[in-house]
């Protein structure tokens, strides 16, 4: 067998095939997309589809990549129409792989990671439906009772954006490689002014187009993927950051958002909208939220800029890391422009 990076091919067969039924020889190959975790295509010798989820192959910060904890918050949700996609298995243990992972099923349909991905897979009037079906499973996941589906523990309910701010710039300080000074004075701003928090459900972390799997024919959402960052506390955090990606035609955020920026899908004004009124829930303050998932996606992002200049995806992902470093710099601009829109 071939060697594939971040994969022991054979013991990972065997553990695989101890849990479905597989025809060897199977084949990994790396989904592009995300920047954190790993995530791999695998398929057997009769095209029967699984995908795997590891931890980078090193830089990893502590806490971080925790694949525990991600499998435990996918099976909380599995029939509570919030859809994912079924677990196969984790395993904690680094022997089988060289870190823990989980396995999941396949699932059907597009994922769209750009404008032309868009304009290949959904026709104008299913844009449309696919931004309603992506609002209403936010606002399903919203209305969970995290004690009821098991998830009551999976962190503290109140003060999440005071939380937030502290972690992510705890996150920050710890890979810090350069000096970033319009980061500091953002998360001086919202940290002088935050809202009151007004009731707490599980928070995605990370909710956007391109973590979610779509039926192209209907634009149903499928799958929600990529729940790493999930805790609990305030749902409004989920919609701030879903502005952030969410790109109108003319417009570009440091490169992201494009998905959404072609005729057919409605703007971020309509979108909060939609969510206002399917949730019931006070949007006033939502700048302030988009603020803040503004100034969260630059740590993020920072972090990943760092792995990669790390070589923590491989030797190809180096290259890339400029590119990834001019992101973090627009973002902290936008994120000071919006607080500035906001008042604080």
């Amino acid at each position: 067998m071939s060697e594939v990076e971040g994969i022991e091919i054979e013991q990972v067969t065997r553990w695989i095939g101890q849990r479905r039924p597989i025809t060897p020889p199977l084949t990994f190959a790396t989904i592009e997309g995300g920047r954190s975790n790993l995530t791999y295509d695998v398929r057997d010798a009769e095209g029967r589809r699984l995908i795997l989820r590891r931890p980078p192959l090193h830089s990893v910060l502590e806490s971080a990549h925790d694949m525990g904890r991600e499998h435990r918050i996918i099976s909380a949700m599995e029939g509570t129409g919030v859809p994912v996609p079924p677990t196969v298995g984790y395993e904690p243990e680094p022997e089988v792989n060289g870190a823990p992972f989980y396995v999941m099923e396949f699932v059907e349909g597009v994922v769209l990671r750009g404008s032309q991905d868009s304009e290949r897979h959904l026709e104008p009037a299913t844009r449309d439906a696919a931004a309603d079906s992506l609002i209403d499973v936010l606002v399903r996941l919203h209305e969970l009772d995290p004690d009821e589906i098991g998830l009551g523990d999976l962190g503290r309910k109140e003060d999440y954006l005071a939380r937030q701010l502290r972690r992510w710039k705890s996150q920050l300080e710890k890979g810090r490689t350069r000096d970033l000074p319009l980061l500091d004075e953002v998360h001086r701003r919202l940290e002088a002014d935050i809202p009151p928090q007004e009731g707490a459900s599980v928070v995605h972390g990370d909710y956007k187009l391109e973590n979610v799997i779509l039926d192209p024919a209907t634009g149903e959402v499928r799958a929600v993927l990529d729940w790493e960052l999930t805790t609990l506390g305030d749902p409004l955090a989920d919609l701030g950051l879903l502005l952030v990606y969410w790109g109108e035609p003319d417009d570009n955020i440091g490169g992201l958002g494009s998905a959404s920026a072609i005729p057919g899908f409605p703007s971020r004004d309509e979108v909060v909208e939609r969510y206002a009124r399917r949730s019931g829930r006070d949007v006033s303050q939502i700048d302030y939220y988009y603020a803040f998932g503004t100034w969260k996606l630059a740590c993020i992002v920072e972090g990943v800029y760092a792995r990669m200049a790390a070589g923590a995806y491989g030797e190809e992902s180096q290259a890339a890391a400029e590119g990834f470093g001019e992101v973090v710099v627009a973002l902290a601009e936008r994120a000071r422009e919006l607080t500035a829109k906001a008042g604080r």
